[in-house]
């Protein structure tokens, strides 16, 4: 399937997104930067890659809403994909999902962060711009409480990305539209399965915020997520998608409930070759909670930038922190993945990260059971244990061909 192919690609460029239009060279996001790669792909065998990632079953639903979202595993390579008609025809939209359990430590955040899941009762709001790493610093979250507290956490996810395991803690994850038709039935029926924490993927509309709203203040910790580019623009597009005359009802709500306000923008360091969280961090203090139910959103970056002794970031100060920071965590392989069963026949997609293959050993002459070795192709040439990609225009599938020969 061209697809693997194509994602096989992507991944080995260390692109975090990839985009497949009809007519179009695939696009791939790397390091925030978009580059073409490819000869363009045709809208017939788009539209087959569609249907596959869509499914049979729902198939006539995304023909009647013209759009669906799903996560998908495909050789070994975890995906969030959103499939979407355009004026050229089905286009998809391939967003790569970290293979290992998302932690702070993993993900290079403050490890003060854990202390927002301490709470009980309350509301803790990430937000960000739209691929900026909100849904891995939540799942996160969700990990560091995992580890310590025996409590049951229910989300709601459209669509599920991370796949949690439960240890200490009690969890059950439900996919809206598979497992739920919506984030607010999901969220009456969470009211009726004895959760202690909630976890709702999005807040896209009034009434998911109201219900998010309720449920946190009815002695359950919330976490969800938010599309902002400042934490006090994130609280301000909460109460503001409420009608007017119920505003001040909604500030004294957040007032009462808020725990923190997490607003994050992922930044490139080249000095350590990988990206990583820049965040602005927002405590609900007594200032802050006497800012919100007073509606006086312009005065949330004062505190900010005085609350420092309280645990609250402005950017210029996490950023100094990042800076500081000597204990990063670089990934070693641009997939990295949670350790497997053992498999018969190792696959591309499972081999072991570069600092742990074997050394380059002279290729001994050919016999029954020795590996073979490969020979040069213009697709791929092996050298010093690495498979070498000349161009993007060459036959990917001979590339995966020459990594089953060398890893067979």
């Amino acid at each position: 399937m061209r697809l693997s192919a194509l994602i096989a690609a992507a991944r080995s460029a260390q692109a975090s997104d990839l985009h497949l239009e009809s007519g179009l060279p695939a696009c791939m996001r790397v390091r925030g930067q978009l580059t073409s790669a490819g000869e363009p792909v045709e809208a017939r065998e788009l539209l087959e890659m569609a249907r596959e990632v869509v499914g049979e079953e729902r198939w006539a639903d995304f023909l009647a809403r013209r759009s669906c979202d799903a996560a998908r595993t495909i050789d070994g390579v975890r995906c969030r994909i959103n499939v979407l008609c355009t004026s050229r025809g089905v286009g998809l939209a391939i967003r790569f999902l970290a293979g290992f359990q998302a932690t702070l430590e993993r993900l290079n955040l403050h490890p003060d962060l854990a202390r927002l899941v301490e709470s009980h009762h309350g509301l803790v709001i990430v937000s960000g711009p739209t691929g900026s790493g909100k849904s891995s610093t939540l799942a996160a979250l969700i990990q560091e409480l995992n580890a310590r507290e025996t409590r049951h956490v229910v989300t709601l996810e459209s669509p599920i990305e991370y796949t949690l395991t439960p240890r200490r803690a009690f969890i059950r994850q439900r996919e809206v539209g598979r497992d739920t038709p919506s984030f607010e039935q999901g969220l009456y029926d969470a009211m009726r399965e004895d959760p202690d924490v909630l976890m709702v993927g999005e807040l896209r509309d009034q009434e998911t915020m109201r219900l998010t709203l309720s449920a946190a203040e009815t002695g359950h910790l919330v976490l969800t997520t938010l599309h902002s580019s400042t934490a006090a623009e994130a609280v301000q597009r909460i109460v503001s998608a409420f009608p007017a005359e119920i505003q001040a009802g909604v500030c004294s709500q957040l007032a009462d409930c808020l725990v923190a306000v997490v607003c994050q923008r992922l930044r490139f360091f080249p000095e350590r070759g990988t990206r990583a969280p820049e965040c602005e961090v927002l405590l609900a203090t007594q200032a802050v909670k006497a800012i919100l139910r007073q509606g006086q959103f312009f005065k949330l970056q004062t505190a900010l930038e005085t609350g420092g002794n309280d645990g609250c970031f402005t950017f210029q100060r996490y950023r100094e922190w990042l800076e500081r920071k000597t204990d990063w965590h670089l990934p070693s392989d641009p997939v990295e993945r949670e350790p497997r069963a053992p498999s018969p026949e190792p696959s591309p997609s499972s081999l072991p990260p570069p600092a742990a293959r074997a050394p380059r050993r002279p290729a001994p002459p050919p016999a029954p059971r020795a590996a073979p070795t490969p020979a040069p192709s213009p697709a791929a040439e092996a050298r010093d244990g690495v498979i070498e990609i000349p161009s993007a225009d060459e036959d990917l599938a001979g590339i995966l061909s020459e990594l089953e020969k060398r890893n067979g």
